[in-house]
């Protein structure tokens, strides 16, 4: 059997919702790939999720012993964000490939952490779960940006409002502590990872969020319900950016970018974009098949792993770096009051 055809041995740590869903139908369509150890919250949950999703793993109790396991070789981390960083550490410290989920980590300190540690393992493959919005449509409202299509962008609106907290007797979600998600903010984190993909980065930031339920069954909850964002590219361009989980009969999630010669939408649900000359009409931009991205998340890291030559899977710690230092002025902008340059 050839170097390339030697099985990628995967050990998952935190099997939710997000790696039922999408991971393990990834991990499972590439070839020579084993999930060959789970560890969950306990050690019987880990035992349920692979008689149903990996038989063929082993459930383990802790989540060091997978990390430091001679079989495997990928550390996939699935939990919330607060752990990140200690598993990632732990697991490159032991000679393993790590990819994480998003968001990249609970906080500023623990992302540098998990930064350092990438680039003194610089032969372990890293990266972040990317976010799947403007997946489908990204390369091609770049392209247009590059064409001058609306000339030059000198003013973005983006939202992305839903309802979910809006039930004050449900219990408080795990993204509403920042025991475990940290200084994450709704959707904050994936819309300035995909905006700054397609307009740079943003330099400066104002903000305000609240807290509408502040108690859910005993819990206290420490992450705004909703937050509202001033933002300043490098390139000039300023953007409102709005989050809310309490807005009832919410738009769609959309952006909107204003330039000096016309309009660009694109809606994040149906990833259609839409494009309006100055004097025009909106009308839709059709994005080519050979633009379109599908998710191939799985199949690019197993791909970096097996050969050291492939392309690097993104976003990689550095990328992550850049929208986690925007989430942590955002917080420093709230406390302050005031306009906060993103460090």
């Amino acid at each position: 059997m050839s170097e390339t055809q030697q099985p990628i041995r995967v050990g998952i740590i935190g099997a939710g919702g997000i790696v039922k869903q999408r991971h393990i139908p990834g991990l499972r369509s590439c070839q020579n790939v084993q999930i060959v150890q789970v560890t969950n919250r306990s050690l019987a949950s880990a035992e349920a999720f692979c008689r149903e999703f990996a038989p063929e793993a082993r459930p383990v109790e802790r989540w060091e012993e997978l990390a430091s396991s001679r079989e495997v070789d990928v550390v996939w981390i699935g939990t919330h964000p607060y752990m990140h960083a200690e598993m990632t550490c732990y697991g490159l410290q032991h000679g393993k490939h790590v990819f994480t989920q998003a968001r990249m980590a609970a906080s500023m300190p623990e992302a540098n952490q998990m930064w350092e540690a990438s680039i003194r393992y610089p032969e372990l493959v890293t990266a972040i779960c990317p976010a799947p919005q403007g997946m489908k449509g990204g390369e091609m409202v770049k392209q247009l940006l590059a064409e001058g299509a609306i000339g030059t962008p000198h003013q973005a609106l983006v939202h992305s409002f839903n309802d979910a907290w809006l039930d004050a007797s449900k219990p408080a979600h795990w993204r509403q502590q920042s025991d475990l998600s940290g200084i994450q903010i709704l959707t904050l984190g994936i819309y300035t990872e995909v905006l700054q993909r397609w307009l740079g980065h943003i330099v400066e930031v104002e903000a305000r969020g609240n807290v509408v339920i502040p108690q859910r069954e005993g819990v206290e909850v420490d992450i705004p319900d909703f937050v509202n964002v001033f933002a300043k590219f490098r390139g000039g361009l300023e953007a409102t950016m709005l989050f809310s989980g309490v807005a009832a009969h919410a738009p769609t999630d959309k952006l909107w970018l204003f330039g000096s010669e016309g309009t660009l939408s694109y809606d994040f649900i149906t990833d259609e974009i839409q494009l309006g000359k100055r004097g025009g009409k909106m009308e839709i931009i059709p994005v080519p098949i050979e633009m379109q991205r599908s998710w191939t998340v799985e199949r690019d890291f197993i791909a970096a792993v097996r050969d050291p030559k492939a392309p690097r899977p993104k976003p990689d710690f550095n990328e992550g770096m850049l929208y986690m230092r925007v989430v942590h002025a955002v917080w420093q902008a709230m406390d302050s009051q005031a306009a906060v340059r993103v460090v």
